[in-house]
């Protein structure tokens, strides 16, 4: 909780959700989302700049509420593109088959980091176990000097 400026409008509020915006600018977007999501439930064809136009929202924060995954276009529409390929989607930033290649890719790159714990970790057990079995070392008395 703390007291900071609207990232929106510029004005000081409580920000006590964490919320970079202030609660009337929060309200504000809220009637904005609605009123987009009601005009393409109607026009389920029309792409973003279209919906901007008609509902007189900037396309940036559409483009937003998309990505967030909260608006959805009709398959039709061609509205929105992978960032990743190019093909139509109708909602977030990248089709199935790119999440999937992502996926696939971070799993990829962390399987040796794992492997290489577990070969690290079995060699320690090893190294407990073989101690064990040899039972209590001393060390050879010599003078401090």
């Amino acid at each position: 909780m703390g007291i900071r400026n609207c990232a929106r409008c510029g004005r000081i509020f409580n920000s006590v959700t964490g919320r970079p915006i202030c609660e009337v600018c929060r309200k504000e977007l809220e009637e904005m989302y609605q009123k987009v999501k009601t005009f393409i439930k109607e026009n389920p064809n029309h792409n973003i700049k279209e919906v901007s136009e008609e509902c007189e929202v900037p396309e940036g924060q559409i483009k937003q509420w998309v990505r967030e995954e909260r608006l959805q276009f009709s398959r039709e529409s061609k509205a929105l593109l992978c960032e990743r390929c190019g093909k139509p989607i109708t909602t977030g930033r990248f089709c199935n088959s790119c999440k999937t290649d992502m996926a696939n890719a971070i799993n990829d790159a962390m399987k040796p980091a794992s492997e290489e714990k577990q070969e690290a970790a079995s060699e320690a057990i090893r190294r407990a176990r073989l101690e064990k079995e040899q039972g209590m070392r001393f060390l050879k008395n010599k003078p401090i000097q």
